[in-house]
C-alpha cells in the first residue's frame, strides 16, 4: 500500500482536526495515533512537492505539546527555523495547502502572515526568533498583557550569535518566556521517570524559588556562618541538578532550565511545557528528538537526515525522481578540489551549510582545510580576514541570501583590510519555491558599493570554472562568485573577448548593446534573434565581472544606439545602474534602459513564473527594446558600424 493510500484509510483523526483547539480534547491514545498519521501525511505530501521534511519529522510531539498547552494565536509561537513549521500549519487549519507546498497559489514553506493569524513571522533565517520572542514579552509586559510567548530554536541555531545576545537580554529582563530547545545534534540519555520530572516541577514552582529567597535572606543575616551555609546548600542543590539532567549549553545564563527530557515522549514535554508556562519568567525546555524520526530513509541519511530534497522524491527509498542533473554547486565544488589540489594556502569555510553549498567535498578531500562555524555568517567572515592575514587565501561558500547578515564585516573587517578571500555565493537570484526571505537577488547592489570588492556572474560551467580561479588569484581585495540554483546553463562560448568582456553575438549594424548578467546569457542569445527577426543589429555581451564595470564596457555601449542590462538582482543599485554611472562618468550619452528584479518581497512560485511576472522573457524583453528602439528610429538617429574581429 502507498503511503498516500495508506494516509486516505487511517488519517480518519487528522481529518478531524481544524485548529489547535481540536488537539487540545484528544486522549493520549488519540494523540499518538495522531502523530503517526501526522508523520505518514507529511512523507506523502512532501514526496511530491519537495520540502523539508527531517526537521518537521522531529518536531511532532514537540509541537503537538506547544498546541496543547499554549492558546495560538492568542500565545505566540515562534519556529526558528521556520522551516519546521509544517506540522504548525498542519495543526492550525492548512492541511489542504500542502498539496501546493511551495508552488505558486500554495503554503509557503516557511511561517506567513499572509497565510493565517497563528503565524507571526516570517523567519527563515536562522537564529533570530529568540530576538522576536524578547522584543514581544517586553512588550506585552509593558502594555499588561497576560500572553505567553514560546519560542523554539534547533541546536543549531543556538550557534548564531543573535541567539546568545538575545539569550543574555533575556535572562536579564526576567519577563515570562519559553525557549524550547530543539536539541537533535547531540546523544544524550533521556532524563526520565519520577525523580526527574519531580525536580524539574521542583524548580519551576514559584513557590520553592520564594523559599529559596527566604532562606538566602535568613541565611544572610546570619554571622559568620549564614552566607557560606547558603552557598554550600545552593551547590547540593545545582550539583543534584546536573547529575540528573546535563545542561552544559546552559549554565551560567541566569534562566531556569527544564530537561534533557525526550522529545518525542508527548507526555513528558507536556508536563515541562506547563511547568516552564506556570513559572512567570524566562526558562529553557531541552528537548532531545531525533530529526527525521519515523521514516527510515531519513533516519538511515547520515548526511543531513533528508532535511530538504529539492524536489519530489521516492517515499519508499528517500531517494529524488527527477534524474541527477548536473548541479551548478557540483561545478563549483569539483573546481574548488582541483584548485586546493595545488594551492596548499585555499581554504574553506561555510555556515552550517557545508553539503548545500558544495565546501562538503572539499573537506572529504582535505580535512584539515576545511572550518564550518556553525549558523555565524558575522564570524565565518572575519574569521576569514584572519585566515588572509595568517597568508592563507580562504573561499567562504554560503548562499546569496546569508551574506547579507554579514554586509558589515565584508565591508570594514576585510574590504578595508584589501585581504584576499573569495566569497562564494549559491543560490544567487530568484530561488522560486523558498520565497521572498531565499531570494539572493540583494548581493550585487549591496555589495557593489564596497571599495575593492570584485563581482563575477559566471553563465555556464566553463566561466564558473574560470571566474572561480581568477578570484582566488586575486591577492589584493576580496571578490565575489555569484551563481543561481539548479541545473547548470548549457555552454555557451564567446565569439571573442574585449578585455575581460565576453562578446556572445554580434552584428554588422549596431543598434543594441543586450548586457546579459551571468545565468542571463541564453536569455540574451534568445532576444538578439527576435530581435534580428525584426531588422535590429543586436550585440550580447557577457561582463564576467560586473562589479567594477570594466571599461571595455562602456566603450562598446559608447558604440550602440541603446544599451539594454538585464540582470538576476535588484535594479535599484545593481549592474544597470553602476554602468549607467560609467558612462556618465565617461560623458558617453548613449541612453540605457536597465531590466532586473524590483525591490520588493515577491512571493514563492518556480524561477519560471516568477521571471514571467517581472517581465523577464525573451518574449517581454524583445517587445521592450522593440518599443525603445522603434521611438530611437522616429528620431533619425545614423547606426554606428561597429568592426568585428580582434581584441
Amino acid at each position: 500500500m502507498s503511503v498516500e493510500e495508506d494516509t486516505a484509510n487511517h488519517g480518519r483523526l487528522l481529518g478531524t482536526v481544524r485548529g489547535p483547539q481540536d488537539v487540545k480534547r484528544m486522549t493520549a491514545e488519540q494523540l499518538d495515533i495522531l502523530a503517526a498519521e501526522i508523520r505518514d501525511f507529511l512523507i506523502a505530501k512532501v514526496s511530491r512537492t519537495g520540502g523539508h521534511v527531517g526537521p518537521n519529522l522531529g518536531v511532532v510531539e514537540l509541537t503537538l505539546a506547544m498546541h496543547r498547552v499554549f492558546d495560538s494565536p492568542r500565545d505566540r509561537l515562534l519556529f526558528d527555523t521556520g522551516h519546521q513549521a509544517y506540522v504548525h500549519k498542519i495543526l492550525t487549519g492548512r492541511q489542504d495547502g500542502f498539496d501546493k507546498l511551495r508552488q505558486r497559489g500554495g503554503l509557503s514553506g516557511y511561517p506567513s502572515q499572509a497565510e493565517s493569524e497563528h503565524d507571526l513571522v516570517e523567519n527563515s533565517h536562522a537564529s533570530t526568533a529568540l530576538s522576536y520572542a524578547d522584543g514581544l514579552a517586553k512588550a506585552y509586559a509593558l502594555r499588561g498583557e497576560q500572553r505567553s510567548v514560546v519560542a523554539m530554536v534547533g541546536d543549531g541555531a543556538l550557534t548564531g550569535g543573535m541567539c546568545w545576545e538575545a539569550l543574555n537580554n533575556i535572562a536579564t529582563a526576567g519577563n515570562p518566556l519559553v525557549i524550547v530547545v530543539n536539541d537533535n545534534g547531540r546523544s544524550y540519555a533521556p532524563t526520565i521517570g519520577g525523580l526527574a520530572d519531580h525536580l524539574s516541577s521542583l524548580r519551576l514552582n514559584p513557590g520553592y524559588e520564594r523559599i529559596l529567597d527566604t532562606v538566602k535572606d535568613a541565611l544572610g543575616s546570619t554571622p559568620l556562618v549564614g552566607r557560606p551555609m547558603y552557598e554550600v546548600l545552593h551547590a547540593v542543590k545545582k550539583g543534584i541538578k546536573d547529575a540528573v539532567a546535563p545542561q552544559a549549553m546552559f549554565e551560567d545564563l541566569g534562566i531556569k532550565y527544564v530537561g534533557p527530557v525526550d522529545g518525542h515522549d508527548l507526555e513528558a514535554v507536556e508536563s515541562a511545557l506547563r511547568a516552564a508556562k506556570n513559572f512567570g519568567g524566562p526558562v529553557i525546555v531541552h528537548a532531545v528528538t531525533r530529526k527525521g524520526y519515523g521514516y527510515r530513509p531519513a533516519e538511515e541519511d547520515e548526511a543531513d537526515r533528508l532535511h530538504g530534497p529539492g524536489g519530489a522524491f521516492d517515499v519508499e527509498t528517500g531517494k529524488l525522481v527527477a534524474a541527477p542533473s548536473v548541479k551548478w554547486t557540483h561545478v563549483f565544488a569539483d573546481e574548488l578540489v582541483a584548485i586546493a589540489d595545488s594551492r596548499p594556502d585555499v581554504v574553506g569555510i561555510t555556515a552550517a551549510m557545508a553539503e548545500p553549498t558544495g565546501i562538503a567535498k572539499l573537506a572529504r578531500k582535505h580535512p584539515g582545510r576545511v572550518y564550518d562555524v556553525g549558523i555565524a555568517e558575522q564570524h565565518a567572515v572575519t574569521s576569514a580576514a584572519g585566515l588572509a592575514l595568517g597568508g592563507l587565501h580562504p573561499v567562504v561558500a554560503v548562499y546569496a541570501t546569508f551574506l547579507n547578515r554579514a554586509f558589515d564585516q565584508v565591508l570594514l573587517d576585510v574590504a578595508m583590510h584589501k585581504l584576499p578571500v573569495t566569497f562564494v555565493l549559491d543560490r544567487a537570484g530568484i530561488t522560486g519555491p523558498d520565497g521572498p526571505s531565499h531570494y539572493g537577488m540583494w548581493d550585487m547592489a549591496v555589495f557593489g558599493v564596497v571599495p575593492g570588492l570584485r563581482i563575477a556572474a559566471p553563465r555556464d560551467a566553463a566561466t564558473l570554472r574560470e571566474e572561480l580561479r581568477e578570484a582566488v588569484a586575486v591577492d589584493d581585495g576580496p571578490t565575489i562568485v555569484r551563481f543561481p540554483t539548479g541545473t547548470v546553463a548549457a555552454a555557451l562560448p564567446a565569439v571573442r573577448r574585449v578585455g575581460p568582456v565576453d562578446v556572445l553575438t554580434e552584428s554588422a549594424r549596431a543598434d543594441v548593446l543586450l548586457v546579459a548578467i551571468g545565468s542571463f546569457g541564453h536569455l540574451g542569445m534568445e532576444v538578439a534573434t527576435r530581435l534580428a527577426e525584426q531588422g535590429y543589429g543586436v550585440t550580447v555581451v557577457d561582463p564576467r565581472w560586473v562589479r567594477p564595470i570594466p571599461a571595455e564596457l562602456v566603450e562598446l555601449a559608447a558604440a550602440h544606439r541603446l544599451v539594454v542590462t538585464v540582470e538576476d538582482g535588484v535594479r535599484v543599485g545593481g549592474v544597470g545602474d553602476a554602468l549607467a554611472q560609467a558612462m556618465r562618468d565617461a560623458d558617453v550619452r548613449v541612453p540605457l534602459r536597465d531590466l532586473g528584479v524590483p525591490a520588493d518581497w515577491h512571493p514563492h512560485g518556480t524561477r519560471a513564473q516568477i521571471l514571467a511576472d517581472l517581465g523577464l522573457t525573451a518574449q517581454d524583453i524583445a517587445r521592450d527594446v522593440t518599443g525603445w528602439i522603434s521611438r530611437l528610429d522616429d528620431q533619425q538617429v545614423e547606426p554606428v558600424h561597429l568592426p568585428t574581429g580582434g581584441n
